[in-house]
């Protein structure tokens, strides 16, 4: 993964993780934008807040669903274009591959308050306590929703989702019968994709898939090309079986990409197994089971080799003890090796290089339905780990159904994020003396208080829209100190983020939908008194003050469609990236029942622009287009 310069200190916190681095086909267009009414919107069943289905309209918590029709309509190539959808997420695309993703502030390509599932996996690295984007591929035909929340999610998810959640749902292989091929060409990507499903003879659905996506090399403002461009293979499977009152689910997946760099290509790979049962138990009780094994690596030339082996277990029980709860349990267990080859420890060494880390937890919610239509909902979490002890993650929610279709809500919450590799066991170099950073043996999990209060709405068949204020207090932020053996990361950084999202839909007619969201934020940061970080509060992020989106999709008739998508995002403050606007265009056309073409242009009132990075050597977002072909049987 490779970073634009930034000064010392910056570069001290970051450099080991710089160096890591079909019956659908024959619907008509019209019948598709009527099936996304905004009442059937409100109606959807959503599970990211409570871990349990419950209606969107009823969830006390601020969540937007981007679903598998907003999708398609995007021509979104990748999960991180995808995510663009959501208007509580703040996406700026660092290079060809690299983006920085996250949700109410800390914005970085090496964020690490924001924790992202796939069909339950939680794919953040212990490396730094972040997502890897380049590594996470789905094929996007087959996701059901993306279900994105911003405020913390610790009680039911545990550390780590602290800023937020990003649940990413598959379809069931049931609904994905029948053969089913794209291939998508443009001037900086090119996409082959195929999926097969069917039933077996006793009742089991399956589906396999295969996708090979490759993107060129961004280029800098002088138009000089980065050597950044990848290549990825991705394979994988899924089963899923109802019998009775059970329900089975197997999957898997295996990928491999290539990303150029000098001096030699860096490889990423992985593969992973995930089993899934769920049993009803009758009068509203349900019990589920899931495991999964994981082994990802990274193949850094000249720097380090890292493999991470990973297996997970996970119970959780729902019942309604008496009529006016809903309570939920769990408890899961996290196993990990890191093994790590220090291949340049002159420069930078992890160690121990060979680490073992565990997780367990437990956790208890329950929803109580008072009088005056007044839902409260209690939970905590006790989630123990290998570096600082067990952690407390209460929350508190309580919900008031002003009228149909109208929820004013308040929540209280408590979440960490716990210490990495990075933060306990970097050293650079490798050996002493360690006079860039001497792993920080005294860092403890950052803590954060988040307070919540949300009105979620549909006055009238044809709107719908949520507003959100929202106040974090942190505590104990990573910091980089100079000590008698070399700069060492502490906690003594603290503030505060406050701010307001928003975000709403307009059916104007059968034919037209509008959708809009804005967030505006402000963040406050500070020393601890007696202290001096090295790089002050520079090194917690880069985010903007606001950001909006405005979107409209028209279908002109029952075979041709258009949607436009505009993002307004405002200026960086550290290092310095001006405000932008984007604009993408795209064009469908249902040629017959099983054929469709589509073509999608990003940036198309803008030649180019940075949406990331310093401006000496940060790479520029530049107009690109896409010829997509979707065939189903």
């Amino acid at each position: 993964m490779k970073l634009p310069p930034i000064s010392l200190p910056r570069r001290a916190c970051l450099l080991v993780l710089a160096s890591l681095a079909p019956a659908a086909g024959a619907q008509t267009v019209a019948a598709n934008l009527a099936d996304l009414s905004l009442e059937q919107l409100t109606n959807i069943e959503v599970t990211s807040v409570s871990k349990r289905v419950q209606r969107l309209a009823d969830v006390a918590g601020s969540v937007y669903i981007i679903n598998h029709e907003d999708i398609r309509r995007s021509g979104a190539t990748s999960l991180p274009e995808a995510l663009r959808l959501a208007p509580n997420l703040q996406v700026a695309r660092a290079d060809a591959i690299q983006y920085a993703i996250t949700a109410r502030g800390f914005n970085s390509v090496l964020a690490n308050k924001m924790l992202v599932l796939i069909d339950g996996r939680t794919v953040y690295s212990p490396l730094f306590s972040g997502v890897f984007w380049e590594a996470q591929d789905v094929m996007l035909e087959d996701v059901e929703r993306i279900e994105v929340l911003s405020g913390t999610g610790g009680t039911l998810y545990g550390s780590n989702a602290v800023n937020g959640v990003i649940n990413i749902i598959t379809r069931n292989a049931s609904e994905t019968h029948g053969f089913l091929a794209s291939a998508g060409a443009g001037n900086q990507d090119r996409r082959l994709a195929a999926r097969f499903g069917g039933a077996t003879a006793s009742g089991t659905n399956y589906r396999v898939f295969a996708q090979r996506s490759e993107r060129e090399n961004s280029t800098l403002n002088t138009g000089a090309a980065v050597r950044d461009g990848s290549g990825m293979t991705h394979l994988g499977f899924r089963a899923d079986r109802t019998e009775s009152r059970d329900q089975f689910t197997l999957q898997g997946d295996a990928y491999e990409s290539r990303i150029d760099q000098a001096p030699a290509p860096r490889r990423v790979s992985g593969a992973n197994l995930l089993g899934r049962w769920t049993r009803d138990l009758g009068q509203g009780s349900r019990a589920q089971l899931q495991g999964y094994l994981e082994q990802t690596g990274r193949d850094q030339p000249g720097s380090v080799r890292d493999t991470l082996d990973t297996a997970d277990l996970e119970f959780q029980h729902q019942s309604q003890p008496w009529d006016s709860h809903e309570f939920l349990w769990g408890a899961g267990y996290r196993a990990q090796r890191d093994r790590v080859v220090n291949i340049n420890p002159a420069a930078l060494a992890l160690l121990p290089a060979d680490r073992r880390m565990n997780l367990a937890n437990v956790f208890a919610q329950d929803e109580i339905q008072l009088p005056g239509r007044i839902k409260l909902t209690v939970g905590a979490k006790l989630e123990h780990n290998d570096y600082t002890g067990t952690e407390f993650l209460p929350n508190a929610r309580l919900a008031f159904d002003v009228a149909p279709n109208h929820l004013l809500w308040g929540a209280v919450s408590r979440a960490v994020r716990t210490p990495s590799r990075i933060d306990k066991e970097f050293y650079s170099p490798g050996t002493p003396p360690f006079v860039v950073v001497a792993g920080g043996p005294n860092f403890n999990s950052e803590v954060a208080r988040v307070y919540e209060l949300g009105y979620r709405a549909q006055p009238v068949p044809a709107v719908s829209w949520s507003l959100t204020a929202f106040h974090h207090d942190f505590d104990r932020l990573r910091s980089l100190d100079a000590g008698p053996g070399g700069p060492t990361f502490n906690n003594n950084l603290e503030g505060r983020v406050t701010g307001v999202e928003a975000w709403g839909n307009w059916r104007l007619s059968d034919s037209w939908r509008l959708d809009a969201g804005y967030v505006r934020q402000n963040q406050h940061f500070q020393a601890l008194a007696g202290t001096a970080p090295i790089g002050g509060v520079a090194s917690l992020g880069n985010d903007p003050r606001y950001y909006g989106s405005l979107g409209l999709a028209w279908n002109a008739s029952h075979t041709m469609e258009a949607d436009v998508q505009v993002r307004r995002v405002g200026a960086l403050p550290s290092p310095a990236v001006p405000a932008y606007t984007a604009v993408d265009l795209r064009w469908g056309w249902r040629v017959r029942p099983d054929l469709e073409l589509s073509f999608t242009v990003r940036n198309l009132t803008d030649s180019r622009h940075p949406e990331w990075g310093n401006p000496a050597s940060r790479v520029e977002i530049e107009r690109s287009f896409l010829l997509k072909a979707v065939w189903r049987i």
